[in-house]
């Protein structure tokens, strides 16, 4: 039984009932037909806080985000396959069905981070880049084509598959590279080369998950540099996980973007703090504090700046980057 009358949760749980029984979550004609009923029911803005969902809904709602991750990962590396059986995959992006949100997205982010920086980044790392890492492609190829990309996943696999794709290419071969290792085993003698850190909305699973990266990263990129982070905001927060402002410990939070078309992240851009003595840092002894409440240290200059309608190409593709779930 559902715990809220909400015809919204109501409509999720249905669907996370059906989808939580199918055999696969391999890409099929019931796989995409339920995924992308759950991205236009939760697409649409609403003002659900999930934060005050009650215990099993917020059961349901983390689950449904790791069934997401499954899809998405899945459609991903089939289409990664048959992307590289092309003798030039890079000319055959937008065979992928998603393709042109990972382009929108890529437009959205590239915005954000002109608007909030002083140079373009000569050095950036994208944390959880995947088999078909079109965020990382899309940016060096379109908005970025003098920055070197170092790209992290845990999944050997993904990483060859990625690999592959863009090894055809000649400079975007020598500018791209797929790096397999967890995100908390980077120290600071690699993080800090970098000028901007991408992390993944699916990177982190839950809160917990999500704020540990987060604060590994703080202790160990250089002062100055900004971290990209993808969010999540209303009923799209039962796609992916939310990162608040408050959870960026260690960092200035400069603006926080909930865009309202099929683009479905929220993109929060941090700066890493200056001065690393006002960077909380975590430890057993925060976890052990805010495992149940997530309320870390206040930063004293937050500048918070909520866009609502962000429409940077409005048509495509109504269906959100979820892949029917497909999104990095």
């Amino acid at each position: 039984m559902v715990c809220q009358e909400e015809p919204l949760v109501n409509q999720i749980n249905e669907l996370y009932e059906k989808i939580s029984s199918l055999e696969s979550l391999k890409p099929s004609e019931d796989v995409n037909m339920l995924f992308t009923q759950l991205v236009l029911t939760c697409m649409p803005p609403n003002p659900i806080d999930v934060t005050k969902l009650c215990h099993q809904i917020q059961e349901m709602r983390s689950n449904l985000i790791r069934l997401c991750g499954e899809a998405e990962g899945l459609l991903e590396k089939h289409f990664s396959n048959i992307l590289a059986s092309y003798d030039v995959p890079l000319q055959h992006l937008d065979i992928f069905p998603y393709f042109n949100n990972y382009v929108k997205l890529s437009l959205l982010e590239y915005n954000i981070l002109t608007q909030n920086s002083i140079h373009v980044p000569k050095r950036v790392a994208f944390v959880g880049s995947g088999p078909l890492p079109l965020t990382s492609i899309v940016l060096a190829l379109n908005h970025l084509p003098d920055t070197r990309f170092d790209n992290y996943d845990i999944d050997a696999s993904a990483n060859e598959m990625a690999a592959r794709l863009v090894e055809p290419d000649p400079d975007l071969s020598g500018r791209m590279k797929f790096h397999t290792k967890d995100v908390m085993s980077l120290g600071k003698e690699e993080l800090e080369e970098y000028d901007v850190v991408f992390l993944a909305a699916l990177v982190g699973m839950n809160k917990e998950e999500k704020v540990k990266v987060i604060h590994h990263l703080a202790k160990h990129m250089a002062p100055g540099s900004t971290l990209m982070v993808r969010s999540a905001h209303g009923a799209r927060a039962f796609l992916y996980p939310v990162v608040e402002p408050e959870d960026l410990c260690g960092f200035e939070v400069l603006s926080v973007f909930h865009p309202t078309d099929e683009v479905i992240n929220s993109v929060v851009i941090a700066r890493k703090a200056d001065d690393d003595r006002s960077s909380p840092v975590y430890s057993l002894e925060w976890e052990q504090n805010h495992t149940h409440n997530f309320s870390p240290i206040r930063l004293q200059s937050c500048k918070c700046l909520e866009i609502q309608p962000f429409n940077p190409l409005n048509h495509g593709n109504i269906v959100g980057e979820l892949a029917s779930s497909a999104h990095q």
